[in-house]
């Protein structure tokens, strides 16, 4: 267990700020902060000091260089039982830091908001993720938090531990603090790939946000998850069980498929990843009755994809069949209502969806 006495808050998303001050306030904690969480802290009537007093050396550079001092990272990274480290602390009259609460520039918020080159560049954090790989590194003894989500096991900790924390909880946070770097460091690299137009770069990094751990995989005895580079699909799911596996590819196959129909207009039916129908006729129910009239066997279980808005009509003829997911550019009322009446009946809204070119990954053993 280690009691915490010192911390540095250097944070972008100030999001519940106040609720973990209150419990550093509790159990008597120093804060030194720097910049806009510095002002925030106090705004908020909690003692604070500033890095710049902490280390006594003006921040440079318009903010450029804050955190970056000996006197942090000696700080943050001297082991505690190291009699080396001890009489060269104290030689330098230097203090442990016991946290680190850290959260960074906003760099994909930044890529949405512009394609100016300069204030992307502007937006790579680089103090915040030098200290919170510095806690995660020296987590036997230094704490890491990198997200207002983790504030509530932070609070329970201490809690729990009267102002202490165990080492399993540190360990946990250090292994976030790893996954947070390297996935803020991988949309950067992506970002510089992206401009230099460099498709196949020596190094490739894959790296996603998690969106659901799914019951199994493509067979039972297999696990699986989905993932995506935003924070969503952009898909939206209106009635039915929870999606499997094998669903979501047959979603997304079909969704793939339906981007090469003409005026991106049409209707298919796919079972286990392979059409079974297909229709570009731009009348719309008549698209839909097409494309059952395919192959209509096959198409019993399978998933429909409307690239259009389905109606109170359409919903009737597929109501006719049963499909395990309906897939359309929206649904009047008068059609959810039809549909919904199958409660397992899986419904899924794209009209959010933006299309995208994307890449095709395949897995070879350790190759992909």
């Amino acid at each position: 267990m280690r009691k915490i006495f010192t911390a540095l808050i250097s944070v972008s998303n100030k999001t519940n700020l106040k609720y973990v001050l209150k419990i550093l306030k509790k159990y008597n904690i120093k804060l030194i902060s720097s910049g806009g969480t510095y002002k925030e802290i106090k705004k908020l009537n909690f003692k604070c000091f500033e890095v710049s007093e902490f280390t006594d050396f003006k921040e440079i550079l318009n903010g450029r260089v804050k955190t970056l001092h000996p006197k942090i990272y000696a700080g943050i990274l001297n082991k505690r039982n190291n009699k080396k480290h001890i009489k060269e602390i104290k030689k330098l009259n230097f203090e442990n830091i016991d946290l680190i609460i850290s959260n960074f520039y906003p760099f994909e918020k930044t890529l949405k908001e512009t394609n100016k080159h300069e204030k992307i560049i502007e937006n790579i954090d680089i103090g915040g993720p030098s200290m919170v790989r510095a806690a995660a590194k020296n987590y036997n003894y230094v704490n890491v938090i990198t997200s207002p989500d983790q504030y509530i096991d932070l609070v329970n900790e201490l809690k729990k531990n009267n102002g202490k924390t165990s080492l399993k909880f540190r360990q946990q946070m250090s292994q976030e603090a790893f996954l947070e770097t390297a996935f803020y460091d991988s949309t950067i690299s992506n970002y510089f790939n992206k401009i230099m137009k460099s498709d196949f770069p020596k190094k490739k990094i894959i790296y996603g946000n998690l969106i659901e751990k799914l019951r199994y995989g493509e067979n039972s005895h297999q696990k699986s998850a989905i993932y995506s580079n935003n924070n969503n699909l952009e898909i939206s799911q209106l009635n039915g069980k929870k999606l499997s596996y094998n669903n979501y590819n047959d979603i997304f196959s079909a969704i793939k498929l339906s981007e090469s129909f003409p005026d991106k207009r049409g209707t298919v039916i796919i079972k286990h990843a392979n059409p079974c129908g297909v229709s570009v006729i731009k009348d719309n129910l008549k698209s839909f009755n097409a494309a059952l009239a395919c192959d209509p066997i096959s198409a019993f279980g399978g998933i429909v994809l409307c690239n259009f808005k389905i109606n109170k009509k359409i919903a009737i003829n597929i109501n006719k069949i049963f499909f395990e997911v309906i897939i359309a550019k929206g649904f009047e009322i008068s059609a959810l209502k039809i549909l919904k009446a199958k409660k397992n009946l899986r419904l899924i809204d794209i009209s959010m969806l933006k299309e995208n070119s994307s890449w095709k990954f395949h897995s070879l053993n350790n190759s992909f």
